[in-house]
């Protein structure tokens, strides 16, 4: 049988190509694409989130991060491809190395921004090797059975949830283009215009959005790019006059029309055939950072109040699951499938969910230690004597996107599980209660979570927190808890009141268990009595126990040992009153002070 990898180098040969760059994105730079945009799991058999896969005439690497460095070695055949390690080597760098001197390497210039077009052409200037943009991608060509886009209708997100209406965005939006002398923006991140118009959408797996682009003017209407099927009665009727709709296949054509017209483009965030389709019509390119990033970031009172109400409704689903699986895995039969398809079953019992926010991270033993492990019907273990297991998900409501970890011993744990549970344990609550002056950036929290791990010589190879979305996207920019090379960015971005984010620290030893507790915050301004600096810091948002078998007091400071026993006290009063009988005095035993 001919591998996707062979098809694609006999395509690429058709093509007069040389090479060609296939990253884990689609034409909105999104980090969860739909089925017809996976691209990279085709040609690789890659499942991760994150990843890019050159492929030349005679070798062909693929790159990824470190939550993903045991992933991808179960996942991709070795003998076909490299696997090499980000941010440690650039995907330029590596063709300045290894690309044919004087040959053509290929891209699709609706999957790569302008910034990293120009990296590449530069790296391979040396060696005399021409970066080609090309019409149409040469995997579609081959990829015979790939799925259509999705065709699910747009919904209407209500202006009660969101806390402003569309129109009011808009004018924001209009106002800062005015600021900024331009005509118009095009907005392409799919969560930036589902934010802006208050709809919602069903093409990405668990992420509520919808294929389109925006183009927003300075009087505050706007052309919504969108394939016509979509389009509702109800749908129409809420985006109003102001929003004029065309298909989505007319966006170029449309750029092609702003002759001498100032166009903002974020050019960081959006496919480099945008800038060039403006360009090339005569358009007068800003580069200018997404409007809606920092807005939509920010959440309203009414999404922080909508994520109060979703992360207790999902917290009680959680502690019904953990109560279920601490008594059913002693017994035997339980596996990680099962435990996932349980978990589910008790979010669903809410009656209000809308989606998992992200595929359950279901992982037992050696399968824990990798940080963004995906079960399926090949790897599905038992949960066994011994064993830590580990379940990271989250749920999409449509008043607040939820995400949660917690680990749990299937009967003992070792000493050594104990002592490194308790030290993630003390780097969680150091992000937890952090306080820092306005203007503080990711990685400088960051820090805090890695110095109880650093004293032991430990450390672990993921952020410590991402941004999440008011029913949108539960990894948003344009912050994060990371250190400061992260891929992806945002590590160096300031926090502002209003953001919400993951507080995730973790430990990992491969080939026997993974650790990581997560809890969302909200970051809000605080003072300090007696102090000069305007102070922010963080509030916790999600309530579940922490699992007390697995922490060593004796690790704990008497102020962890506060913070964890009150944090438990609002457990017990968050979750409590949504819990009965066994599963009420579960969680009250679970709860009852450590101090």
């Amino acid at each position: 049988m001919t591998t996707p990898l062979a098809l694609l180098r006999a395509e690429l040969t058709a093509r007069d190509l040389d090479g060609f760059v296939v990253p884990l994105t689609d034409e909105h730079g999104s980090e969860y694409v739909g089925a017809y945009a996976q691209r990279l799991g085709w040609l690789t058999g890659f499942g991760g989130s994150a990843g890019t896969a050159v492929v030349l005439r005679d070798t062909a690497a693929i790159f990824t991060d470190g939550r993903y460095t045991l992933q991808v070695r179960e996942q991709v055949d070795g003998a076909d491809w490299q696997f090499v390690s980000v941010p440690e080597h650039s995907v330029a760098g590596w063709l300045a190395d290894h690309a044919l001197p004087g040959g053509r390497v290929g891209y699709d210039p609706w999957l790569h921004t302008r910034p990293w077009v120009e990296q590449a052409r530069a790296a391979l200037a040396g060696r005399g090797t021409e970066l080609v943009a090309v019409e149409d991608n040469p995997v579609d060509a081959v990829w015979a059975d790939r799925p259509l886009p999705s065709p699910a209708p747009l919904a209407v997100h209500p202006d009660a949830l969101a806390g402003a209406s569309s129109a009011a965005k808009r004018a924001a939006v209009a106002d800062w283009l005015a600021e900024q002398g331009a005509d118009a923006v095009v907005l392409t991140a799919l969560d930036s215009v589902a934010w802006l118009l208050n709809v919602r959408g069903e093409d990405v797996a668990h992420t509520p959005v919808a294929r389109g682009h925006l183009l927003v003017h300075a009087d505050g209407t706007a052309d919504l790019f969108v394939a016509p099927e979509k389009l509702t009665d109800a749908v129409v009727q809420h985006l109003g006059n102001a929003i004029r709709t065309h298909d989505y296949a007319a966006l170029g054509s449309a750029l092609s029309g702003y002759a001498g017209k100032r166009v903002a483009v974020d050019l960081d965030r959006s496919a480099a055939a945008v800038a060039g389709a403006l360009e090339a019509g005569g358009a007068r390119l800003l580069a200018r950072r997404d409007p809606a990033l920092d807005a939509k970031a920010r959440k309203t009172p009414a999404e922080v109040a909508g994520h109060r109400a979703a992360s207790s409704r999902d917290g009680a689903a959680l502690c019904r699951f953990l109560r279920w699986v601490e008594a059913e895995a002693r017994k035997g039969g339980v596996t990680e499938l099962s435990a996932a398809a349980k978990l589910l079953e008790f979010r669903q019992a809410t009656g209000l969910l809308r989606d998992t926010s992200f595929d359950t991270i279901s992982a037992t033993g050696a399968h824990g230690a990798s940080p963004h492990y995906r079960v399926d019907e090949a790897s599905n273990a038992p949960l066994l004597p011994g064993q830590l297991f580990l379940i990271d998900s989250g749920g999409q409501y449509a008043d607040g996107t939820t995400d949660v970890t917690r680990v749990v011993p299937v009967t003992e744990a070792s000493a050594e599980m104990r002592d490194r549970f308790t030290r993630v344990l003390r780097a969680h609550i150091a992000v937890a209660t952090a306080l820092f002056p306005p203007g503080t950036v990711g990685a400088q929290i960051d820090a805090f979570a890695r110095r109880p791990l650093w004293e032991a010589g430990l450390d672990y190879a993921h952020g410590t927190g991402h941004g999440v979305g008011a029913y949108l996207s539960v990894h948003e920019g344009p912050a994060r808890l990371a250190p400061p090379n992260y891929p992806g960015g945002g590590a160096l971005e300031p926090l502002a009141a209003g953001m919400i984010l993951s507080n995730e620290p973790g430990y990992y030893k491969p080939g026997e268990y993974g650790i990581r507790i997560e809890n969302l915050l909200l970051v809000e301004k605080r003072a300090a009595a007696g102090g000069d600096l305007p102070l922010l810091g963080f509030e916790t948002l999600t309530f579940a126990p922490i699992e007390r078998q697995l922490i060593d007091t004796a690790l704990l400071t008497a102020d962890e040992l506060s913070w964890l026993d009150t944090y438990h006290r609002r457990v017990l009063d968050v979750i409590g009153p949504a819990l009965e009988g066994e599963d009420r005095a579960w969680l009250v035993s679970k709860c009852s002070a450590l101090g």
